[in-house]
């Protein structure tokens, strides 16, 4: 096994790997990417549903140093996005490593290098790449997570988490259960029902419903506006907007839709119709938590059960970083894979570690990490 060496090395294709990498390649920085899987942005080309669009007006999704198309529209597609990503590849001449699942990075400390050791799916071989620097650009969503809950491999239905969700189309007609009502949880209740499938969604938490008006609103505010005010103000917006929730089963949290997002990286859902299916009785909202199931039956913890055809568990994702990065004295990340260090501090650790795109601030987030950690590199060289 034959130790390539490189200035920086960055884990992760997706967007924050990408944007990293261009903005190293700009400064004439040497670096590899290191992906898992067969392709770049795999999220958003293998795993993502196909009504999806982007949430934030398109100004606040661009990665550095290459504008979206002026000819798009404000809230761009999945196939206009992963197209900007296909030019965005090309223009800055990213090369990423496919197929590479790291085992191990450690840090030497007599030769002050990182050691990254990566199994090669295609070959079956290990290879060892050595670095000054390493860039964890792995996302905030690395591996999709289903609860465990019981008899769940007794259901006779279909069981897919949400990264395989595609379309409603095939489910006309069908009971189906949406468990999580995020973002993804709440447009691919609105899908389904789209389709002519009953739907209900499992919605535990309290949640802040947001138009994407409101949050472009929001967002463009907090530029001159203290951010409890900006968050008192949605709130009234929301409350005139979609009324009281709480006969549906929905109820608004304590504290802001931004001070959520910042503190607890718990993100507001941003409404693109769900809402007036919810209000219309065309999705119903199951306030409870599935105690078990049996067969097509689901009990929920309130006593009601229900029967459905199929689940749908947008559930959201962990992150594995810590199964692999071996960080010594140096604590950027915790056991969950988010940066210890509060913004905006985040994305700087010791040895030359660094992290894009983990401090739940989206892609905008992302493009600054990769701005900041170039620019930090190319000071130290």
């Amino acid at each position: 096994m034959e130790m390539q060496e490189q200035v920086a090395i960055v884990v992760g294709a997706g967007p924050s790997g990408l944007a990293t990498a261009a903005c190293l390649n700009r400064l004439s920085i040497p670096n590899i990417v290191i992906e898992r899987e067969d392709c770049f942005a795999s999220l958003w080309k293998k795993k993502s549903y196909d009504r999806l669009h982007l949430h934030l007006a398109k100004q606040f999704c661009e990665l550095p140093h290459m504008s979206l198309p002026t000819t798009s529209p404000t809230y761009v597609s999945k196939k206009v996005f992963i197209q900007y990503l296909d030019d965005y590849v090309t223009h800055f001449n990213i090369s990423p490593l496919y197929d590479r699942s790291v085992e191990s990075a450690i840090y030497d400390e007599i030769n002050e290098r990182w050691s990254v050791k990566v199994r090669n799916a295609s070959s079956g071989e290990a290879e060892e790449y050595s670095g000054r620097f390493l860039v964890v650009a792995t996302g905030e969503t690395s591996d999709e997570f289903i609860p465990e809950v019981e008899g769940l491999d007794s259901f006779t239905g279909e069981v897919i988490h949400s990264t395989r969700y595609k379309s409603g189309e095939k489910y006309g007609n069908k009971n189906v259960l949406v468990v999580g009502s995020g973002n993804s949880g709440m447009e691919i209740a609105l899908d389904l029902c789209s389709h002519g499938a009953m739907t209900s969604v499992v919605v535990r938490s309290p949640l802040h419903i947001l138009s994407r008006g409101m949050v472009y609103l929001g967002l463009t505010l907090l530029k001159y506006i203290p951010l409890g005010t900006v968050d008192s103000l949605l709130v009234m917006l929301s409350k005139l907007r979609y009324g009281d929730l709480t006969k549906y089963g929905i109820r608004r949290p304590q504290e802001g839709p931004f001070f959520l997002k910042v503190k607890y990286g718990k993100y507001p859902v941003i409404d693109v119709g769900t809402c007036k299916k919810i209000k219309s009785g065309e999705i119903q909202v199951l306030p409870a938590i599935i105690r078990s199931i049996r067969g097509n039956e689901v009990l929920f913890d309130d006593g009601k059960s229900h029967s459905f055809d199929g689940i749908v568990f947008a559930t959201g994702f962990k992150r594995s970083t810590n199964k692999w990065l071996k960080q010594g004295d140096d604590y950027l990340l915790d056991n969950d894979g988010i940066p210890k260090p509060s913004f905006p501090n985040h994305w700087k650790g010791k040895k030359g570690l660094y992290c894009a795109g983990l401090a739940r601030r989206g892609l905008y987030g992302a493009a600054n990490d990769a701005r900041n950690i170039a620019n930090d590199i190319k000071s130290l060289l």
